[in-house]
């Protein structure tokens, strides 16, 4: 019997070591998974709120980037606005010098000055001389159209135009009142009237009263050829290279279009006709400027108060 007993107590002993170890083993795997649970919703707190604030800084980022494109984009119908604002105060100035040389070109000529100093100022003035041409060292000046203000004003910013080419005679003429010879641009001859035989009847020789224009040197343009002065070839007018060509005073003058003779050159070759296309570039930058300032309304602002 106390070998039963013995062996009660021994599984007595041993049931409440097992409940006592499982009673030790629980709790602490329950703290383990506790604390997990809790390191899961803090990560997953941390989680969202990384989320949240990614968002928002990248809300933030694109409405930073809409306000710095919504001005940018600004720019172009205040630039356009700005653009056709001066185009207005260019096309006023144009108007006005036109305006300006048509009352020198027709304004009662004075007597021709011989002072250098005095020429510079008097350009496209007329001025009055009385003398004879020499026409054995004509010069040729050329390609050259006929001058006329209202063909011009019309084909303003064409690439090409059918008017024939020819050339521009320039004479010297001996002023018998002042005792020097000038330089006179008697006016326009087509291509197949440029040899003197061909328009004899046009070679005056007699003493003669000329009304002209002042004119000063010409500086060389862009992709214009240089003067070939061996061949008689001009193709702008240089008055020192002419003056001592022909033996003159740097003084030329363009004679009007009443001294013209019949069957020479036709004189009135002052081109007093500026470019004015001023008009069309005013309509182009304010067109521009109400397409583009409609079309950043409807983005930045009719869409905000939709």
């Amino acid at each position: 019997m106390s070998g039963f007993k013995c062996m009660l107590t021994l599984g007595s002993y041993s049931r409440r070591i097992i409940r006592i170890n499982a009673q030790t083993v629980i709790p602490k795997r329950n703290l383990f998974d506790q604390s997990r649970q809790s390191l899961f919703k803090r990560e997953n707190v941390k989680l969202v709120n990384v989320g949240r604030q990614s968002s928002s800084t990248a809300a933030q980022a694109e409405k930073g980037e809409d306000s710095f494109l919504k001005w940018l984009l600004l720019l172009i119908p205040v630039t356009t606005f700005g653009l056709g604002t001066w185009q207005v105060k260019r096309r006023q100035w144009k108007l006005k010098l036109i305006q300006e040389l048509q009352n020198l070109t027709t304004a009662d000529p004075i007597p021709l000055p011989t002072d250098p100093v005095e020429l510079k100022d008097l350009e496209y003035r007329r001025v009055k001389v009385r003398g004879r041409f020499d026409h054995s060292q004509e010069l040729y000046i050329l390609p050259r159209s006929p001058v006329d203000p209202e063909r011009e004003a019309r084909e303003a910013g064409r690439l090409s135009s059918s008017v024939e080419s020819g050339a521009n005679v320039i004479t010297p003429f001996y002023c018998t009142d002042l005792g020097i010879t000038i330089l006179v641009n008697r006016g326009y001859v087509p291509k197949n009237k440029i040899r003197q035989e061909t328009r004899m009847k046009g070679q005056v020789t007699e003493e003669v009263d000329l009304v002209g224009i002042v004119r000063l040197t010409e500086q060389r343009k862009p992709f214009v050829p240089q003067n070939n002065v061996e061949a008689n070839r001009w193709h702008y007018r240089d008055l020192e290279a002419m003056a001592k060509a022909t033996g003159a005073e740097e003084i030329f003058i363009d004679a009007v279009l009443e001294s013209t003779i019949p069957g020479g050159p036709i004189g009135g070759q002052t081109r007093v006709t500026l470019r004015n296309e001023h008009m069309q570039y005013i309509i182009t930058w304010y067109g521009l400027c109400a397409a583009t300032s409609y079309m950043w309304y409807a983005k930045f602002i009719k869409r905000i108060g939709v």
